[in-house]
């Protein structure tokens, strides 16, 4: 029996991960390709990449019956000098998403979408140790509990404020990455101020067993991310000394299926827990790498589908 779960797609899967890239397609073109691939939903991408305009995404949503399933926040969450600035994000990019056609809900789901993912991001030294638990430096209490903070403001003002969950997402390359930070940040910030997404690639990047850290924080975990490792690529990175996205850049993400994450076991965890909502396909690249996209899309949906993800 299939899970009731919705698959869908984000900009990262067109290298759409810094706006400030200058390959970066056009937000109208992920839209189409999106569509043109058969999802019905997206993520808003980073913020920044679609505009702020309400009725200008509506209509491009509508005239391509999708839907926004989360928004992004993907910044330095350290530096409580950044406050201000995250806690604009949150406020625009939450009066966007809740103003758009709102995406389907599902039988026990636990919070509505759209999801406000949390990323901390920008630090070059936390950035080269990505996969690397042993190099990788740890925050002192000072700065973890300034993390903290700003982590709380933001989760608090989107609940309050626009009735959004937030959602801690572990991301390789940032300060919550390894089992450790993730079992602090779990016990720093309560279930009912966040939740997680966990993001199965990230996960293994950093060295944990997916299945394993999806059950572990199951009664916390919100939202779902997929992607799968190139093992060859994976074991060639880890020897560098090398930024995570030039490591996506070489291809260390893969389509679903074609790498190293046991997705049967993985269905079969959600399945015999009931999960049920948005389960997230990314496939981070560099976005000059686009003549593939499609095609990776359709085999990770394909692959999804054969183990039991029925959409």
């Amino acid at each position: 029996m299939s899970v009731p779960i919705t698959i869908t797609c984000a900009p990262c899967c067109w290298g759409v991960d810094d706006v400030k890239n200058p390959h970066l397609p056009a937000w109208e073109h992920v839209l189409d390709e999106a569509r043109t691939a058969g999802f019905d939903g997206l993520e808003l991408g980073p913020y920044g990449y679609l505009p702020l305009d309400v009725d200008r995404v509506s209509a491009a949503l509508d005239q391509r019956k999708l839907r926004i399933v989360a928004g992004t926040i993907f910044d330095n969450l350290v530096d409580p000098r950044n406050r201000d600035n995250l806690l604009r994000q949150t406020e625009e990019i939450s009066a966007l998403i809740t103003r758009l056609p709102k995406p389907a809900g599902h039988p026990h789901q636990r919070f509505e979408a759209p999801y406000l993912t949390v990323m901390d991001w920008g630090h070059v030294a936390r950035d080269y140790a990505a996969g690397h638990s042993d190099q990788a430096v740890r925050l002192d209490d000072a700065a973890w509990a300034g993390m903290v903070g700003n982590i709380r403001a933001i989760a608090e003002r989107a609940r309050d404020g626009f009735g959004v969950r937030a959602v801690i997402h572990p991301h390789a390359g940032g300060h919550i990455e390894f089992a450790d930070e993730i079992e602090r940040i779990v016990e720093d910030i309560p279930a009912e101020i966040a939740g997680l997404c966990i993001d199965t690639g990230h996960t293994a990047y950093a060295g944990m067993d997916p299945v394993e850290t999806l059950r572990r924080y199951w009664d916390r975990i919100d939202y779902i991310h997929f992607k799968d490792i190139d093992p060859v690529v994976f074991d060639e990175v880890m020897q560098e000394h090398i930024h995570f996205f030039d490591a996506c850049a070489k291809g260390v993400m893969c389509p679903i299926g074609r790498g190293s994450i046991d997705y049967a076991a993985v269905y079969e965890l959600l399945r015999s827990r009931g999960y049920a909502g948005y389960v997230t396909i990314e496939q981070e690249r560099d976005p000059r790498n686009a003549g593939s996209i499609l095609k990776d899309l359709a085999a990770s949906r394909s692959f999804l589908r054969e183990v039991g993800f029925a959409n």
